[in-house]
């Protein structure tokens, strides 16, 4: 791994800036405090301060290896200890003899040697800098390296439970339909291949488009069209749909497999317990931020209600909340008469 200094331009741009400002600092206490002339004041602090400017960049893998290869605090600290004392040691020895080797003037020699116990300090005092910067880093980079695992995590949670909840289509469904078929199979002949072709289109669309999370409105509405005509093969006159989509709302993308399983539902408790014909109403309207779909459908009060293991309501409310995180776009009202599903799809823009 690169280091994350001379990883990012900006951050080496600062790097930088402040290692010039550290030398400028330290060439004007050299010249004000000892009285060293500008020439020798600034050589001598670009010297030592450049030369760990360059260690420092190098101290990132000594750190995130020493971090990675001792278990214990006792032996990171003891691993810490060694690599300050060989670090500083080679950094004061190179900064020296370079010095010594430019410089003859005697004075400023006798300066530099009793100068050196100071500047192990101040070696100390950088070296302990760098490992806090470098730990906090390690520590930053450790924590995105985990929210993008629990984030990868959660959105393979997402869709499994999402493919879950998508192919949960009704048993009884499938039964009754094979049912039906088996019965036309002696009485109408064309009618039972007729099923058999809409019921396989229905199924190989619930499977194809299992993978996609959307599908267009007119995409879902020809995929609901095929079931109703699979229901009514099989309640006749007592089942009645009705339409109201404009030609705005077609293109619009909504989650796959949605619009079915209310459909189902209004059947289920709808047509299934009356023997008068139920309408059945759908109507979409295109607002500015979302799209709203209606469902609505008569039925008798005074049935009893059928009970099952479909997919029903709770699921698509829960397909929802995981899809848009918002659990106030399914309502459900109930007059006694008409049972009215509206559903809101917000529009991401």
């Amino acid at each position: 791994m690169f280091n994350p200094i001379i990883k990012h331009k900006k951050y080496l741009v600062i790097y930088i800036s402040v290692w010039i400002l550290i030398i400028l600092i330290h060439t004007g206490i050299l010249h004000f405090f000892y009285h060293i002339n500008y020439e020798q004041a600034f050589v001598d602090a670009f010297i030592f301060n450049g030369l760990f400017a360059v260690t420092g960049i190098n101290l990132w893998y000594v750190i995130r290896f020493s971090r990675s290869g001792y278990s214990s605090k006792y032996n990171l600290f003891i691993s810490h200890l060694l690599i300050a004392t060989i670090t500083i040691g080679l950094w004061l020895s190179i900064s020296f003899f370079i010095l010594q080797a430019i410089f003859d003037n005697n004075i400023y020699l006798d300066f530099l040697r009793i100068s050196l116990p100071w500047r192990a300090i101040t070696g100390i005092m950088f070296y302990s800098v760098f490992v806090l910067l470098y730990y906090v880093i390690l520590y930053y980079e450790d924590l995105q390296e985990k929210i993008r695992i629990e984030e990868k995590l959660n959105t393979l949670i997402k869709e499994a439970e999402l493919n879950a909840l998508k192919s949960q289509i009704n048993p009884h469904f499938l039964f009754n339909s094979l049912n039906s078929v088996s019965s036309l199979t002696i009485t109408n002949p064309s009618k039972a291949q007729e099923m058999i072709i809409k019921l396989s289109d229905f199924l190989r669309y619930s499977l194809g488009n299992d993978k996609n999370e959307n599908a267009s409105i007119e995409q879902e509405l020809d995929n609901m069209q095929r079931y109703l005509d699979i229901e009514k093969i099989r309640f006749g006159k007592r089942l009645k749909y009705i339409s109201n989509v404009p030609e705005s709302c077609l293109k619009i993308k909504i989650p796959n497999m949605i619009l079915q399983p209310l459909i189902e539902n209004t059947i289920k408790h709808g047509v299934y317990t009356s023997t008068e014909e139920v309408v059945v109403k759908l109507e979409c309207i295109s607002k500015e931020n979302y799209l709203l779909i209606k469902i609505i459908n008569d039925y008798d009060n005074n049935a009893v209600i059928q009970k099952g293991e479909g997919i029903g309501l709770k699921n698509i409310k829960h397909r929802l909340q995981l899809i848009y995180h918002r659990d106030d776009l399914l309502k459900i009202n109930n007059n006694k008469k008409q049972f009215e599903v509206l559903i809101k799809f917000p529009k991401i823009k």
